[in-house]
C-alpha cells in the first residue's frame, strides 16, 4: 500500500533526477559546443543518448554507489526511513535546480551529501560516521578537481608535443561568410579581408579567432583535423556515459532504499525511470549552465576539447568502478579549468563564481534536508 512518505520519496527522486539532468547532462559536450565542434542542438542529442546508455549500464557497473547513498555505514542503523529519504531528495533537487537556473554546474553529489547529513542530524543526533564521510565523501570531492587539472596540463603538454613532433602543425583556413570593414576586424589573430563599406559577403585568410583552428597533416592515414574531431566526438559522449553511470545510482540509491523498506525491489524499473526523467531535464533546462561551461571558462580548440574529456572520463569511470562519490561536475570543470591555464585563456570571473557556488552548496544541501525532515515530522510523516 502506498503510503504519502513513500510517495514523497519518489517525487523527490524525480525532481532530483530532473534537476541532475538539468545541471549536468550537457558537461561531457560542453567541450564540443565550445570549441564549434557541433551546434547546441547536436551537442545536447548527443548528450542525450550517451547520457541515457550510461543510465542503464549503472545497473551492472555501479552497485557499490547504490549502497553509499542508500546511508550504509554513514548514518545508524534504523535511522534511514521514508521521511529521511524524501527530504534527502527533495533538498537536494532544490540545490542542484537553484544553481541549474543561475547557470552554475554545481555537484549533485555535494547536495545529496549534505541532505542526506542534514535529514540523518535530525533523525537521530549520535552515530554518524564522521570518519567514513570524510575518506567515502570528502576526500575524494576535495582531490577529484585538483586532480583533473594537474592530469590535463601534463596530458595536453605531452599531447601538444607529440603532435609536433609529428609534423601535424595549424594549418590555416580560408573562411567564407561577413567581412569587416578595414581595420575592424576581431582582434587576436593576423588576418586579411575584403575591405567594404558595410557588413557582407567576404573572404578572409587567417587563423583563429578569424578562422576556425584547424590541424595539418595525416594521422594512421587519415587527415589529422577529421582524426581528431572524431575523436573528440567519442570522447564526449564517453564523458556523458561516465557521469551518469556515476549520478544515476546516487539517485536510484533513494528510490530502492524506499521499495526494500516496502517490501519490494525493482532496480530496472528504477534505473529506466531516472535515465528518462534526467534525459528530459537536460532537454529542457539544460542550456544556461551549458552556455557557462561551454563559452565562459575558456577558449577551446578541439584538441584542448579532447584532452579535457579524456582526463575526465577516465577519473569519473575509474571512480565509479571504485565505488568513490566523485564529482563529474568538479572533474569536468577541473578539466576545462585545466585547458585555461594552459592556454592563458581562463576567465577567472567566471571561475571564481563556479567556485563560491560549489562552496554553498554543501552547506545549502543539508539545511534543506534538516529542515525538510523537521517539517515532515511535525506533520507526522516520520
Amino acid at each position: 500500500m502506498t503510503t504519502w512518505p513513500l510517495l514523497l520519496v519518489v517525487c523527490g527522486c524525480l525532481w532530483l533526477a530532473w534537476s541532475n539532468g538539468a545541471n549536468d547532462n550537457f558537461k561531457g559536450v560542453a567541450t564540443l559546443y565550445g570549441s564549434g565542434a557541433l551546434g547546441y542542438r547536436s551537442a545536447l542529442a548527443w548528450a542525450t543518448v550517451a547520457t541515457v546508455a550510461g543510465s542503464l549500464v549503472s545497473v551492472w557497473l555501479a552497485q557499490g554507489m547504490v549502497q553509499t547513498f542508500s546511508g550504509n555505514g554513514l548514518v545508524p542503523p534504523g535511522t534511514v526511513n521514508d521521511a529521511v529519504l524524501a527530504a534527502v531528495g527533495i533538498g537536494a533537487g532544490a540545490t542542484v535546480l537553484l544553481a541549474t537556473l543561475l547557470g552554475m554546474p554545481t555537484s549533485t553529489t555535494h547536495a545529496l551529501t549534505g541532505a542526506l547529513v542534514g535529514a540523518a542530524l535530525m533523525a537521530s543526533s549520535d552515530g554518524i560516521d564522521w570518519a567514513g564521510l570524510g575518506n567515502k565523501f570528502a576526500q575524494p570531492l576535495l582531490l577529484s578537481p585538483l586532480l583533473a587539472i594537474a592530469l590535463t596540463w601534463l596530458l595536453y603538454l605531452l599531447l601538444h608535443r607529440v603532435r609536433r613532433g609529428l609534423g601535424m602543425g595549424d594549418a590555416g583556413c580560408v573562411c567564407v561568410g561577413e567581412a569587416y570593414p578595414s581595420g575592424t576586424l576581431p582582434a587576436g589573430g593576423p588576418a586579411a579581408a575584403l575591405a567594404v563599406p558595410a557588413p557582407g559577403v567576404g573572404v578572409a585568410i587567417g587563423e583563429l579567432p578569424v578562422c576556425a583552428e584547424r590541424y595539418g597533416g595525416r594521422f594512421v592515414g587519415m587527415d589529422t583535423h577529421s582524426a581528431v574531431h572524431a575523436l573528440h566526438l567519442l570522447s564526449a559522449g564517453n564523458v556523458c556515459f561516465a557521469r551518469a553511470v556515476n549520478d544515476t545510482p546516487k539517485i536510484a540509491a533513494l528510490l530502492l532504499a524506499a521499495a526494500s523498506l516496502g517490501g519490494e525491489t525493482q532496480p530496472a524499473w528504477v534505473f529506466v525511470l531516472i535515465a528518462l526523467v534526467m534525459a528530459a531535464g537536460g532537454l529542457v533546462q539544460g542550456r544556461k549552465v551549458a552556455q557557462t561551461l561551454s563559452r565562459r571558462i575558456t577558449a577551446l580548440n578541439h584538441g584542448q576539447g579532447l584532452t579535457a574529456n579524456l582526463v575526465t572520463a577516465g577519473l569519473v569511470l575509474g571512480a565509479s568502478h571504485l565505488g568513490l562519490p566523485v564529482s563529474t561536475t568538479h572533474v569536468a570543470t577541473g578539466a576545462i579549468f585545466g585547458i585555461g591555464i594552459v592556454n592563458g585563456k581562463c576567465n577567472w570571473r567566471t571561475s571564481v563564481h563556479i567556485l563560491l557556488a560549489w562552496i554553498a552548496t554543501l552547506p545549502l544541501g543539508l539545511a534543506l534536508g534538516a529542515g525538510l525532515y523537521g517539517a515532515f515530522s511535525a506533520g507526522g510523516l516520520a
